[in-house]
């Protein structure tokens, strides 16, 4: 029989155990003596996990289990986490403080909370860490080079995957979940094809009934998990995000903490996670993003050459949320995706090009202001979502305000008569954010891809 329990009210949450068998890894939770929450991730056509690679598969897996674990511990967040059959290292504990923090910090932020304090994995004694990491060095596994590219149905993984094709090599386009959009996209991308499934426990959605904590998780790092584990099984040397040098910078600063919506998107927890995957995985498997030398307008630049996604992607984030109504036409042209996308790609298409991909003209659209005043970072700060910096935003709009096709706009024109005036012209221009930097940890076999995107 089942017991009812008052989410908000729990004291410990609790990793309960993960299993791997036939393709499908079981990560189990539960808040105090509740009943456990069962969430399962299918890989399909899995291989047996072979001898040599089961020390690492298995330290994947549970580092899956522990990251995957934010969907549910913030629906209660209570004082006390507690790990069953394992003493975490210091460099898996502080990944993970890290993680639940930072990642949880915008959901944190938006139900009144301050988790600072609060987050503490439990770790194993100071002498028996420092003996594990002296030991635990993870070997080569001797995995295949070819790269697995995650896609996300929007234009920056679409630049990573022809960016990798252009040079040569080898990589299959993946997705977690059932998106019809993400798998026309992977299909487009003419690559092999992994479809990986994860099926959140039914129990967290009773949780949400019974007064649950919600709001934003740090998704892209559950996935990150999610691949590391695929790497290992069905072999795979790379894993190769498309996060730009832009998702490191804070949506705003809260009360002396910086609040990120695209924190496990950030170069910090790419760190994280890439070194733990080399010390305690294999010392060959690289996890990284192409894109991380590049700001938003660079990759919407690159993709703007690459027409033959134009009908096919979309950057609308309402077409991948789990409940709700869905765009029609791929894009719903209300949301801050929408806005910057629009934005973005504006100085680099002919503005027919980029009508007919969106249907009509957002910023013709006096409607639109407050959502475009959001990106500017005017009067307002940066939306929760996953754009580029205000500094990109205005430098987009300044080079439209200078271009006739554009300067009858509605909000074009608004910007060059209300906006433009207070700021510096100085620090607007568009050229510096075309030019990539040096923070990156893209293997030395994959350089050469860099050159093809900026």
């Amino acid at each position: 029989m089942s017991k009812v329990i008052q989410p908000r009210l729990t004291q410990v949450f609790r990793f309960v155990r993960c299993g791997y068998a036939d393709g499908v890894a079981e990560l189990v939770y539960a808040f105090d003596d509740g009943d456990e929450l069962i969430e399962r991730i299918r890989f399909p056509d899995a291989p047996p996990v072979s001898a040599d690679r089961r020390a690492a598969f298995d330290a994947a897996s549970s580092m899956l289990h522990l990251i995957a674990g934010v969907s549910y511990y913030k629906a209660g967040v209570p004082p006390k986490i507690e790990v069953a059959g394992h003493e975490l290292d210091d460099a898996t504990a502080d990944l993970l403080d890290a993680l639940y923090l930072h990642g949880l910090a915008e959901f944190a932020y938006r139900n009144g909370l301050d988790l600072r304090g609060r987050i503490a994995f439990p770790r194993m004694s100071r002498e028996n860490s420092t003996a594990s990491t002296a030991t635990a060095k993870a070997s080569s596994l001797g995995l295949p080079q070819r790269t697995l590219v995650p896609i996300g149905g929007g234009k920056d993984s679409l630049v990573a995957v022809e960016a990798i094709k252009s040079i040569g090599g080898e990589a299959t386009a993946v997705w977690v979940g059932n998106s019809a959009l993400i798998a026309a996209c992977a299909e487009r991308t003419g690559l092999p094809m992994l479809n990986i499934q994860r099926e959140l426990a039914p129990g967290l959605f009773e949780l949400n009934r019974l007064g649950a904590w919600n709001g934003h998780i740090p998704v892209t790092a559950v996935n990150s998990a999610i691949l590391a584990v695929a790497a290992v099984l069905y072999g795979y040397d790379s894993i190769a995000f498309a996060n730009e040098r832009s998702a490191s910078a804070a949506t705003l600063e809260y009360d002396g903490q910086q609040v990120n919506h695209q924190w496990s998107k950030g170069y910090a927890f790419e760190q994280l996670l890439g070194d733990w995957l080399h010390t305690h995985v294999a010392s060959d498997l690289d996890y990284f993003s192409l894109l991380r030398p590049y700001s938003e307008l660079a990759i919407t630049r690159a993709f703007a050459k690459l027409t033959p996604y134009f009908d096919v992607f979309s950057s609308c984030n309402r077409n991948f949320k789990l409940l709700g109504p869905k765009p029609a036409d791929r894009w719903c042209g209300q949301c801050p995706k929408c806005h910057f996308v629009f934005l973005a790609l504006a100085p680099f298409l002919p503005k027919p090009r980029l009508l007919s991909i969106f249907g009509r003209n957002l910023l013709d659209d006096e409607t639109q202001a407050a959502g475009f005043d959001a990106l500017l970072e005017y009067q307002d700060h940066k939306p929760f979502e996953c754009v580029g910096e205000g500094a990109e935003a205005r430098a987009a709009m300044l080079a439209l305000s200078q271009r006739p096709e554009w300067q009858e706009d509605a909000l074009v024109a608004r910007f060059r008569s209300d906006i433009l005036p207070q700021l510096d012209p100085a620090q607007l221009a568009l050229e510096p954010w075309l030019t990539p930097d040096g923070e990156h940890r893209v293997p030395t076999r994959l350089q050469s891809a860099l050159a093809t995107i900026g």
